[in-house]
């Protein structure tokens, strides 16, 4: 563990101190110590539709880690390269990143939920020389090949198609023994994208020091992980930063066991099967998987629980799901917070500190947080401002690989500006207001659209639900709320009404929603953001 476990949340953090070696190749943590030290450690469960789970040993990754990074090598390769990933939760896409890394290569995730004009955008933009993909997508990439003429080799983990190479057969006859390359802690090792809920995403530069970066939060909002014998589990892909180094990354650094789930989507049933029967002990868990548990309670009834804590975040949980989800899992659920450019940074730890319901918590350890005006100044506890982080912090990022203005853009001095909107209470606990391009003005007021949605949640007709700012020729902007109700729900002017009543009785009078619309679905990014730029969208073509 890299944190000293103590009895406050002050005692932790007073105790902490960062070491970030110089030299660090993050390949060395997360594969090679534990297939040193204990070669038949299960580093994967990988459940397979159809067919019995197989598990894969540290030393069984190391082998085919060291194959692939001769393999690139002898492809002509070098450093700084970059290497594209476009499958899923899989051994082949971790054997994958962490084979770039032994080689000084620089490694970027492409969700399979992509398309082929999103996928062209990235390998165009990384110039990527190689990509690891399989049969199922691989016509997205022939699709697009003509956009990225710097892409040489597609390795196929399934089958070996006219132009391409099976990914097993290049590297099997590889040797099994690589030395890997002396990086420095700061250097480039793998880019990953941001969701792009504005304009073209851009790719977020992230160095070998970020699992040391990611290693303490992980620790600290599960409850002190890890345990031996700890079984650790997202549904969230691994081509989303907190899938790959929230969960796998960071558990395997910390030498646990991870569960592998292909299966795209998330099945309510399904998951609590797979969290039973490979007994999972620690789970991250988004605000919408979360939902979906709460609407089919016959899994959790079916399958008891074996958690020891659970980790949620990308968007607010909400006072009323959050305390659902303490009551029904059997364990304590802490919120983080983060983003793809310094990802962990605010979280809770229930065995150390109160859980203040629907607030994101507290500084995760060696991370300085504040909230700031316009103008950079600290503003007053209870003063709605922009969340912003300290610089130099081990998990920041390096820039925006290709884009100096944007990287400029997102620093005023000594600080990141994440674009979020919160504040800070009396206790040093901070709240999630919105996005400050989602924030709402209305009547001169600033609305964040959490709390709005966690009123309208409570309502037990409601399954789902965004609210958004839309232009008001009085107020600049109103409320519209887009909300997907239960199954055996109908809509009806009666339940718009009770809902806008039931906000009016929560929350301030200017908060609630003059417009309701009834939706199947929310338009969401494939890490379960709501894209409420869509909804907004929306709204403009009726």
């Amino acid at each position: 563990m890299m944190l000293t476990r103590a009895a406050s949340y002050d005692a932790v953090c007073g105790a902490f101190r960062w070491n970030i070696p110089e030299f660090y190749n993050m390949a060395d943590d997360v594969c090679d110590r534990h297939a040193d030290h204990q070669p038949d450690k299960v580093a994967l469960i990988v459940e397979q539709d159809g067919g019995e789970p197989r598990t894969l040993t540290f030393a069984d990754i190391r082998r085919d880690a060291h194959r692939l990074a001769n393999w690139l090598v002898s492809a002509g390769l070098v450093q700084g390269d970059r290497v594209s990933n476009l499958l899923s939760q899989i051994p082949e896409t971790a054997i994958s990143h962490v084979a770039c890394w032994k080689a000084g290569m620089v490694s970027s995730p492409m969700s399979i939920l992509f398309g082929p004009d999103a996928i062209g955008y990235r390998l165009k933009d990384l110039e990527s020389r190689v990509v690891v993909t399989d049969l199922e997508n691989l016509p997205k990439i022939q699709a697009v090949a003509d956009q990225a003429p710097g892409l040489e080799h597609i390795l196929v983990i399934d089958g070996a198609p006219e132009g391409c190479q099976n990914f097993h057969s290049a590297i099997e006859q590889r040797p099994d023994r690589f030395e890997n390359v002396r990086t420095r802690a700061d250097v480039l090792a793998f880019i990953t994208y941001t969701s792009g809920t504005t304009g073209n995403p851009k790719g977020a530069m992230q160095p070998h020091r970020s699992v040391l970066g990611h290693a303490p939060g992980f620790e600290f909002i599960l409850d002190f992980a890890p345990d031996d014998d700890d079984v650790v589990w997202s549904p969230a892909d691994w081509s989303w930063l907190a899938g790959l180094m929230n969960i796998l990354m960071v558990g395997w650094f910390h030498g646990s066991t991870v569960l592998a789930t292909a299966k795209i989507g998330f099945d309510p049933e399904q998951a609590c099967r797979l969290r039973h029967q490979h007994k999972v002990t620690r789970a991250m868990l988004t605000p919408t998987m979360l939902k979906l548990l709460r609407q089919n309670p016959q899994g959790l009834t079916r399958y008891p629980p074996t958690l020891r804590a659970v980790l949620s975040g990308a968007e607010s949980v909400g006072r009323e799901l959050l305390i659902w989800a303490n009551d029904h899992l059997g364990c304590p659920v802490n919120e983080g917070f983060g983003q793809t450019e310094c990802n962990g940074l605010l979280g809770n730890c229930s065995s150390i500190m109160p859980i203040k319901p629907g607030s994101l918590g507290r500084p995760l350890p060696g991370h300085t947080v504040a909230i700031v005006d316009d103008d950079g100044n600290e503003v007053a506890p209870g003063t709605v401002g922009n969340i912003r982080i300290r610089r130099s912090d081990p998990l920041m990022m390096l820039g925006y690989w290709k884009r100096p203005e944007a990287t400029a853009a997102k620093f005023a001095g000594d600080w990141l500006l994440t674009g979020d909107l919160g504040y800070r209470d009396e206790d040093g606990y901070f709240w999630f207001q919105g996005r400050e391009d989602d924030v709402i003005t209305s009547s001169g007021y600033r609305i964040g659209p959490g709390e709005v949605e966690d009123t309208i949640l409570q309502h037990p007709s409601v399954a789902n639900v965004a609210v958004v700012g839309v232009p008001d020729p009085i107020r600049t902007e109103s409320i519209k709320a887009f909300v997907v109700l239960n199954d055996d729900v109908e809509p009806s002017t009666e339940l718009e009404e009770a809902l806008r009543e039931s906000v009016k009785a929560r929350l301030a009078k200017y908060e609630y929603p003059r417009e309701f619309e009834f939706l199947d679905s929310l338009p969401l990014t494939v890490t379960g953001k709501v894209l409420r730029r869509k909804l907004r969208e929306r709204h403009k073509r009726q």
